[in-house]
């Protein structure tokens, strides 16, 4: 029977509750991570656990385990579920507390819950690259916290959805900033180009995986703010997250990026990848 996680306790999924009161229902009072697995190791634990305790000081939230705590917790769960590829989601909430905006005056304890699924690496859409279309950006000014908070993401995801698309990329006045669940990276002159890191846009791990993967290897590449017109005109375009990996994209909103294929360097990240997670988890290539 597969297995959740519920504060510190790890139960049957059919066991599991939560209170009606959360404040996580009530305000997505809360934070999140998805943590990749691949051969039922957990990749980029640490810096996922990292960036979670930053989300959670910014958003006054005082978890109240520690991150070897949560990462023992969280391989155990995937053990117990026998996930070979797929994700740990994971969440905490301020708690369960009476509706009221404000913070609960009375103590609360935060709520801790995780779950796992069965992802596979989509290596169709790796190969052969995918559609995506623009939006404008209208999501709050704290992206850079992993909140709960995800209504404008959702309605982007579906928009693209309609159009048989993968992805929906932002923009915030002409200015690319990120995709409604990934980053977006352009290259022009072999040169990769990235949004800077700032409360616009969520620093994901893929993304500082693949930028130090630039950096090993030679591979030029800058943070900076980039247009729309950028985009749409770049040799080669791509967009990264957990589940993503490095997603060549080859035409957006009906224009045909590049050649209409996955491009040199986009291919090359690809590989320096696929080599990095198969040697931090143990693969066999």
């Amino acid at each position: 029977m597969e297995k959740v996680i519920i504060n510190d306790q790890i139960v049957n999924r059919i066991d599991a509750k939560v209170d009606m009161n959360d404040r996580g229902y009530h305000f997505g009072d809360g934070i999140y991570e998805v943590i990749r697995v691949f051969n039922g190791v957990l990749f980029a634990a640490e810096e996922h656990l990292e960036r979670l305790f930053k989300s959670a000081k910014k958003v006054n939230i005082d978890i109240p385990y520690s991150k070897d705590k949560i990462i023992n917790l969280v391989n155990t769960l995937v053990e117990l579920n026998d996930v070979e590829t797929g994700i740990v989601y994971f969440q905490i909430t301020r708690g369960s507390a009476i509706r009221t905006h404000e913070f609960p005056t009375s103590k609360t304890e935060p709520v801790f819950t995780a779950f796992t699924a069965n992802v596979e690496v989509p290596e169709k859409e790796l190969e052969k690259g995918v559609e995506v279309i623009t939006t404008e950006d209208v999501r709050w000014l704290r992206c850079e916290i992993k909140s709960l908070n995800l209504l404008p993401n959702v309605l982007a995801k579906q928009e693209a959805a309609e159009k048989n698309c993968y992805e929906a990329i932002f923009h915030r006045d002409e200015i690319v900033t990120e995709a409604s669940s990934s980053n977006v990276f352009i290259v022009k002159n072999g040169v990769v180009i990235t949004h800077p890191v700032t409360s616009q846009i969520l620093n994901g791990i893929t993304r500082q995986v693949v930028l130090n993967l630039c950096e090993e290897n030679s591979i030029r590449f800058t943070k900076k703010k980039y247009s729309v017109l950028d985009l749409m005109t770049a040799d080669e375009v791509f967009i990264t997250s957990t589940t993503a990996d490095v997603m060549p994209v080859i035409k957006i909103d009906n224009t045909v990026i590049g050649t209409g294929a996955p491009g040199s360097v986009t291919r090359n990240l690809q590989s320096l990848f696929r080599e990095k997670a198969n040697k931090d988890t143990k693969l066999v290539v």
